[in-house]
């Protein structure tokens, strides 16, 4: 349910623009509870320094892949252990974090387990642990969740024989190779089991010869889902799940950072937000891979870490108290529930006669040509369009000693380096110098504080935003709002930090490329 109105924000700025806006602010809680699951949880998720394989490309034994794994287990105890006595029901550890990264088929074979069909047999590993031989990591897994009373999830290597059944040909070892997450009640039942669907360059795995969608129940915060990695930024198997009513996700992780629209915690936060969701993200800690940022979030809230430069390589644990999400009745996305429930006053675009765009230029972001136009000064208002789809930006510095650069992006079309997938994104980003072309660079640090309303028409309801201020900061938007033709729009105010980037990040799912 909805809290009531609590305040508005008046951003005027004057004959120089003759722009007024007025907008309307809403304490937002969601989802109403099932009378039979408890008020609250305690979730945590575990960044996790994962001890490598120094030559992941060379052949192991068993014996030696299990000494490897091992190591990487003892952590996952302590760990379990500390979340436990924090009252942790569930715990989440991250992707690639028992055996690491950058394998080949070959040389992940002795690593691999054969981890059965929790719908079609049920078994408790650390109660029976010879029914499938080479079994270890499960049998420790499904201890560990036993041991310390909590639901376990972990990500690992498996490995199915190909029958041919499917109609693809098997590969020429005869086996499946999946990136795998499994879950253990618990008491240490194995309860779901899931396939990576969206790989990202992983040449020792398979992508699914079906698509799987894979929920599990829990008696304190009832349904998640479970996605890896890749699979947030597409429709299959993510958005087909929230489609279908699923409020809550498991999402294990090996996230590279990419700033300034692909931070792990800025898009994490950010498809918590725009999806209406709860999302237990764990991530691996590694700087020569660029890799942190772990956190529990809901749509209202978010509890993460994130690792700064020259900070420590180490694991952290995060652990919060959430409130369980029931499916929507007709899963609207956050904004709308917000516009239905409560009103809104329509932002408003007044253009003062005389006034003129500032010049338009390009810029890479991200390895995608975005137009850009330069903010012209301490507050206005501008608009950027790239093709038909366009942005816009009305904004207030909050002091008015100013020598940053910023800049407001829009880009619409398929995004081809690392993946190919379709974008319409609206952007406002700090510049890494006084050179409108290093508009897009990443940054990391920035002092000015500004508030903002930022706006754009798309042609898809899956729009991510996100507010990321100085050293990896995220701030909760102050308002987000979609209309019924497909204006989004985000606004904020009373920047705790400098403002890195404010992103409206659009999937246009329909357009991917097949």
């Amino acid at each position: 349910m909805l809290a009531a109105v609590v305040g508005s924000v008046f951003l005027g700025l004057g004959c120089r623009t003759g722009l007024l806006v007025i907008i309307t602010l809403c304490s937002w809680t969601c989802g109403a509870h099932s009378h039979h699951l408890p008020s609250s949880y305690v979730a945590a998720v575990y960044e996790h320094c994962v001890a490598l394989n120094p030559e992941p490309r060379v052949p192991v034994s068993r014996s030696a892949a299990l000494r490897h794994l091992r190591q990487n287990l003892q952590v996952y105890s302590k760990q379990a252990a500390r979340a436990a006595l924090q009252g942790a029901q569930i715990l989440v550890f991250p992707e690639d974090g028992l055996q690491g990264f950058n394998f080949t088929r070959s040389s992940i074979a002795a690593y691999l387990e054969v981890v059965p069909d929790p719908q079609q047999e049920s078994w408790n590993p650390c109660e029976d642990p010879q029914r499938h031989p080479n079994t270890e990591v499960q049998h420790w897994l499904s201890c560990l969740a036993r041991r310390h009373g909590l639901y376990v999830v972990a990500n690992m290597g498996s490995v199915q024989p190909c029958s041919g059944d499917s109609g693809s040909p098997c590969p020429p070892d005869g086996h499946w190779h999946f990136n795998t997450n499994v879950v253990y009640r618990n008491d240490g039942l194995l309860v779901a089991r899931y396939h990576k669907q969206n790989l990202y360059f992983e040449e020792a795995f398979d992508t699914p010869q079906h698509m799987e969608m894979v929920t599990f129940d829990t008696p304190f915060a009832g349904r998640f889902g479970l996605i890896t990695c890749f699979d947030i930024l597409f429709q299959q198997p993510t958005v087909s799940m929230v489609e279908k009513g699923v409020r809550q996700f498991i999402f294990p992780t090996a996230w590279m950072n990419q700033l300034p629209l692909l931070d792990a915690i800025q898009f994490q936060q950010a498809f918590s937000v725009g999806a209406n969701v709860t999302l237990l993200a764990a991530n691996i800690r590694s700087d020569e891979l660029i890799m942190t940022g772990s956190g529990i979030y809901s749509p209202s809230s978010a509890m993460y870490h994130h690792a700064q430069r020259g900070d420590p390589e180490e694991g952290w644990l995060v652990v919060a108290t959430l409130r369980p999400l029931e499916p929507l009745p007709d899963t609207l996305p956050v904004s709308q529930v917000m516009h239905k429930e409560q009103g809104y006053t329509e932002v408003r675009w007044y253009l003062s006669e005389g006034w003129r765009a500032p010049p338009s230029f390009t810029s890479c972001m991200m390895h995608d040509p975005f137009t850009f136009v330069l903010l012209p000064g301490p507050g206005g208002q501008l608009s950027v369009c790239d093709g038909s789809f366009c942005c816009w930006l009305q904004y207030q510095y909050m002091d008015s000693n100013f020598t940053e650069v910023y800049a407001l992006g829009a880009f619409a079309g398929t995004h081809t380096v690392n993946g190919h997938y379709s974008l319409q994104v609206c952007a406002l980003v700090k510049c890494a110098g006084a050179d409108a072309h290093s508009c897009g660079q990443e940054v990391v640090e920035a002092q000015t504080k500004m508030d903002f309303v930022l706006e754009g028409t798309f042609n898809t309801k899956h729009v991510y935003p996100s507010v990321l201020s100085s050293q990896y900061t995220l701030e909760q938007p102050t308002l987000l709002h979609t209309s019924a033709h497909g204006t989004v729009t985000i606004a904020h105010s009373h920047m705790r930090a400098g403002l890195i980037t404010a992103v409206l990040y659009g999937r246009t799912y329909h357009m991917d490329p097949h």
